[in-house]
């Protein structure tokens, strides 16, 4: 009896362990989707149920309900920057994705709390966390679709659409966004030709390689002049003057550089700049 009882344990942990070592498919495997719309990243992350031979909208997922729009979690959808769904504004972030099937038009949703587990109940459905909504038709689709996709389509330099297809239906969400203006702005600034930054950048190259200090020398009053007088692009000037032999007038830079620094509480860019005079100082 003992060795029953024995023999009945031991097979029950065998068991036990070996179902714990056994990995199977999720019945709705997730899935990530990443996509630049002009200069916008916008991502995906859900989950794909199948239909598997199951009737899906009007039945699996009832019309007139708020669905999560997959299975698991929410769905998420991201915009690397603001846009607009429709005619509403969405700044840029993450949100839910919700939807409301039916048989002509759904209702979709982007939804700020991204924290409930699949679709909210109407306890918990806020109006206040609804950041867009917008109603779009309900297409046929020819070929069945047998697992839920969501796709990013239609691109375009300031838009595009988002898809979500499942059995025969699709709908499309159009959102746009502003690429132009950015375009514009950065076609403008290049025009009018390098910044501040870019000249201090070439400036401060050209002195560490030791190429032409005279070339450098010019970049970094350009610099300065674009960009107005900061002790670390002082001190640049001051070190390239040095190492022209202009002694002198790095010594004048130098302290220039020291007085803003003080200003802003920098004390490693006073000491190096009071090394460096003492320095320049005995070989005037």
């Amino acid at each position: 009896m003992k060795k029953s009882i024995l023999l009945t344990a031991c097979c029950t942990m065998l068991v036990t362990l070996l179902s714990a070592q056994i990995k199977t498919p999720q019945p709705s495997p997730t899935a990530k989707i990443s996509q630049e719309v002009g200069l916008t990243k916008v991502e995906v992350e859900y989950s794909r149920p199948s239909a598997k031979g199951r009737k899906v909208f009007g039945e699996l997922v009832p019309f007139g309900d708020l669905w999560r729009t997959g299975a698991n979690a929410s769905t998420k959808v991201t915009f690397g920057e603001d846009v607009k769904v429709g005619e509403t504004s969405l700044p840029k972030g993450t949100y839910a994705l919700y939807t409301v099937p039916n048989t002509t038009q759904w209702e979709v949703v982007f939804y700020k709390d991204i924290t409930l587990w699949g679709a909210p109940s109407p306890a918990d459905y806020k109006t206040e966390n609804i950041a867009a909504s917008i109603k779009v038709p309900s297409m046929a689709v020819r070929d069945m679709v047998e697992s839920l996709t969501i796709e990013i389509s239609n691109l375009k330099n300031n838009g595009a659409n988002l898809d979500i297809m499942w059995e025969n239906t699709k709908v499309s969400v159009p959102f746009s966004l502003d690429t132009d203006s950015k375009v514009m702005a950065d076609i403008k600034a290049q025009m009018e030709g390098p910044n501040a930054g870019t000249y201090y950048s070439a400036a401060r190259y050209y002195y560490e390689e030791k190429k032409d200090l005279k070339q450098a020398l010019n970049w970094v009053d350009q610099s300065l002049t674009k960009g107005g007088d900061k002790f670390w692009i002082l001190r640049l000037k001051a070190n390239i003057q040095a190492d022209l032999g202009n002694y002198k007038d790095a010594i004048a830079t130098a302290e220039k550089s020291s007085e803003l620094a003080k200003k802003e509480g920098n004390m490693d860019y006073q000491r190096m700049n009071a090394k460096s005079i003492e320095e320049w100082k005995a070989k005037k």
